[in-house]
């Protein structure tokens, strides 16, 4: 007894060890002690093992005589297979399933090990000692393992000063499984999950890592009630926006803080962190069907590949650059006219991907001759050409800033990528190049008349993307309308039958990506965009979403539409129609043809605009190319300026 508990003393001793650190003498203390300790373990199991086996008979002469070098041997076999297996390197304070499968590898190496040396010495071994044996020495060794870890597990939460809060997990599947063993697991979060909640009938009353599942999305209520929960964590990643909506608002009538795990296409790698779970954001309760990508094509045309992304600074270029980079690019090009926003995306993916040759390229699209030099120089096979003004308002005061940027730095970089021999250019575009009634929207418009006149001109594969809003972009509405809520509202929206297509910028640039490559060359790809959301609504759920009652706590006020504003944006023109492509999401304009000449003609004369050129100017070289264009389009219907919205 004496030596057993002296040799538990040094194993726990060098347990210590390892999770405190000893520095490399504490380290070679510790694997000593686990290895005298393990011996000992080792020992005993063979030693039940002959124990059992021989129980009634008492052990024959033979193996009585034996069992010293049989010891010795078994010992000296397991011990080898531990040290090889590296389960001396292990951190044994957080052993999980992991550590408990290395145990059962090491046990079954030194095992048979143990088997082969026997029959080569030719020493009595009976099979059914080796099977206890190995069965007891996983018992001992694994059991150690895991009673270091509960006795450190223990005396971390006695010695925790407040109390755990208690969380309620909405979704009791894989989701909701990994976000209850982050919780368990994770010393940092002062949080403890009391329960999941789920519609699936066939959890009710079960248990998922040993925590009930307490009933229906509608029970939660009640549940937090009794269960005193102090924050709900919804882990539904692939749950639609309007169910998610369901669950918010019965979660909106409890006292509980609430967080959300988020879509899957934010998890990377399928794993769970908890500085991922955040507030529920407007963008959540939109949320639609995962978008599923062809990865095997998307990696074809972009891995290995240098690919030059326009505009990276901006939100949905840098968001580009993300999402190109983890196919793997020979080389990924940042071009971008400010400078700050491009040295933070540079930074970002210089963290994120360390081997990944990123250049830096500060420009303005506007300047040929630097485009030229700069495509010239890196060889772009692939060009994502982002780089736009794109604020509607703005673009109504500045037309000519509008023009040289969207239409001539479109022109410009086309020239540039035919004359470097890209293989793919790809131009994205929006919702307001349809029928476009504002400059920015006609400007889009000739944008993609430009790249359809290179595609035809052209070996480089010419193609646009067309799309509406994006969600979480520099012009957004939901920052604006964030802003108003902070201040304490009103919110502020011109018209409340104003309605407008959103998208996630992660699922919009995972299409973009995807179109690219399906592009034949002079195609119009346009994004589906679910339904129509309208703004007044949108506004409304920010509202309840940072805790307030819409008309009562802050309030909603029209300020009519704006120069160049439509009440709905469209995604196709009448004449234009769509077809099908592969992908569901995807689908392709058939716009008419180009005249070349016009064109030509009026990109001449909008080049050769002195920079004193007014508005009407302008507008009438932009008519003259584009009939459908009517600039400062109003829409009857719009509300007395300052009206408040009924709630």
């Amino acid at each position: 007894m004496l030596i057993i508990h002296t040799g538990l003393r040094f194993y726990l001793r060098g347990l210590l060890c390892q999770k405190v650190g000893c520095g490399s003498v504490g380290f070679r203390l510790r694997v000593v002690l686990l290895v005298l300790i393990d011996a000992l373990l080792v020992n005993v199991a063979f030693a039940v093992a002959f124990s059992l086996r021989f129980f009634e008979a008492g052990i024959p002469v033979k193996h009585y005589l034996s069992s010293v070098s049989l010891l010795l041997l078994a010992t000296f076999m397991h011990l080898a297979a531990f040290y090889i297996l590296k389960l001396y390197h292990r951190v044994w304070s957080y052993a999980s399933t992991g550590e408990l499968l290395a145990v059962i590898y090491a046990v079954s190496a030194g095992a048979l090990g143990t088997v082969g040396a026997s029959f080569f010495l030719r020493v009595p071994l009976p099979r059914s000692v080796i099977i206890m044996a190995w069965a007891f020495t996983i018992m001992l060794v694994g059991g150690s393992r895991f009673a270091w870890r509960l006795y450190v597990q223990g005396k971390k939460n006695h010695s925790s000063r407040r109390p755990a809060r208690r969380a309620l997990i909405v979704g009791a599947g894989d989701a909701g499984a990994m976000v209850a063993r982050e919780l368990t697991g994770n010393d940092r979060v002062n949080l403890k999950p009391v329960g999941f909640v789920d519609d699936d009938p066939g959890k009710r009353n079960m248990t998922l890592l040993g925590i009930p599942v307490l009933g229906r999305r509608e029970d939660i209520p009640g549940i937090v009630r009794r269960r005193r929960v102090d924050e709900i964590i919804i882990a539904m990643p692939s749950v639609n926006g309007r169910a998610l909506k369901d669950i918010v608002e019965i979660c909106r009538n409890t006292e509980a803080e609430l967080k959300i795990l988020p879509g899957m296409y934010e998890i990377i790698g399928g794993r769970v962190s908890i500085n991922r779970i955040r507030p529920v954001r407007v963008e959540d309760l939109l949320r639609r069907e995962p978008v599923k990508v062809d990865l095997a094509a998307i990696a074809s045309y972009l891995e290995g590949k240098v690919v030059l992304v326009t505009g990276a600074g901006g939100s949905i270029g840098s968001e580009l650059c993300r999402q190109a980079a983890a196919f793997g690019p020979g080389r990924l090009v940042l071009l971008g006219h400010g400078e700050n926003s491009i040295h933070k995306v540079w930074q970002e993916l210089e963290d994120s991907f360390p081997a990944l040759d990123v250049a830096v390229e500060i420009a303005d699209v506007r300047d040929f001759p630097r485009m030229e030099y700069i495509f010239n120089r890196h060889r772009p096979a692939v060009v994502f050409h982002a780089a736009a003004h794109k604020h509607v308002p703005l673009m109504e005061m500045h037309p000519g800033e509008a023009v040289k940027t969207n239409v001539l730095g479109t022109r410009n970089a086309a020239e540039a990528a035919h004359r470097a021999g890209a293989g793919v250019f790809i131009l994205i575009s929006t919702d307001k190049a349809v029928n476009p009634s504002s400059v920015m929207g006609a400007t889009k418009r000739l944008a993609e008349l430009v790249v359809r006149r290179y595609s035809s001109r052209s070996n480089t594969v010419f193609t646009a993307v067309r799309f509406g809003n994006v969600l979480g972009s520099n012009g957004s509405v939901v920052p604006v309308f964030e802003q108003q809520i902070r201040r304490g509202g009103p919110v502020k929206i011109t018209h409340p039958e104003m309605k407008r297509y959103f998208m996630t910028i992660p699922e919009a640039v995972s299409l973009v990506i995807q179109a690219g490559s399906m592009a034949g060359g002079g195609e119009v790809f346009v994004l589906d965009m679910g339904e129509p959301v309208r703004i007044l609504d949108l506004a409304r759920d920010m509202i309840r979403l940072s805790g307030y009652e819409p008309g009562k706590d802050i309030e909603i006020v029209f300020t009519g539409i704006r120069p160049g504003e439509k009440l709905f944006e469209e995604l196709l023109t009448a004449e234009e129609g769509s077809t099908a492509t592969r992908h569901k999401k995807i689908f392709i304009a058939r716009p008419g043809l180009v005249d070349a000449t016009a064109l030509e003609k009026e990109l001449a004369a909008l080049e050769k605009l002195p920079p004193e050129a007014d508005g009407e100017r302008i507008m009438q070289a932009l008519r003259r190319v584009i009939p459908g264009f009517t600039p400062g389009q109003q829409q009857a219907g719009i509300p007395r300026p300052g009206t408040a919205a009924g709630a």
